[in-house]
């Protein structure tokens, strides 16, 4: 007598295929949500931020970071952490270097209570792409070179290709080189980016 062999039903392996389909919906979905969660919370700390700029401008008549009276305005206790109220927010946006006025302008929104964080501490904020977000002024304001742009700008470091592309989108045209939103890979010195790379990171300036 033979013996015989066994194997899986049409219905086992369609059930497997459901739970393999399930299971690939559930991850597909997830990292939609993570992706979706990330570019609001992006525009969302434009949104703040540029609202925490405009708050101390309304009380003081002076940009945070720029404030020659920040001693009076916020209590900052040296001369060497106020502006020089020329009405520019100088240096780079990224600038690693203490007491710059972009990195001032944190230290006085905190010393205002119009952003979280010490009172004391002058360090940009991390974004959710795990870069940091910044303040400065664009050409010909004292800033930095971002491709044209010459008012004050909010910018954050290290968004992926395709992050920027959907929030260049979502905000302004679509192009890395024109518009309110602008792109590089390499802010101040890079070339001009119209078309995005999806697998490139950029630095995204968002102009006020």
């Amino acid at each position: 007598m033979k013996k015989q062999q066994s194997g899986f039903t049409l219905v086992e392996v369609a059930i497997v295929m459901v739970i393999i389909g399930l299971l690939l919906g559930g991850v597909l979905k997830g990292q939609e949500v993570i992706t979706n969660a990330r570019l609001k919370n992006v525009n969302n700390d434009f949104s703040g931020i540029s609202a925490a700029i405009y708050s101390y401008q309304d009380r003081y008549s002076a940009l945070p970071g720029d404030d020659d009276l920040a001693n009076v305005h916020v209590g900052v206790t040296a001369t060497t952490l106020e502006g020089d109220g020329d009405g520019f927010l100088d240096d780079a946006f990224d600038s690693a270097t203490a007491n710059d006025e972009s990195r001032l302008a944190w230290l006085h929104l905190r010393a205002a209570g119009l952003v979280a964080g010490d009172a004391g501490d002058q360090s940009q904020p991390q974004n959710a792409f795990n870069g940091i977000s910044g303040i400065s002024t664009g050409d010909n304001g004292g800033g930095e070179n971002v491709n044209g742009l010459t008012g004050l700008f909010v910018g954050f470091t290290q968004v992926e290709g395709d992050m920027a592309v959907i929030l260049d989108t979502q905000n302004d045209d679509g192009n890395g080189d024109s518009g309110t939103v602008r792109a590089d890979t390499t802010i101040g010195g890079g070339p001009p980016t119209g078309i995005y790379d999806l697998t490139a990171t950029y630095s995204l300036v968002f102009e006020l």
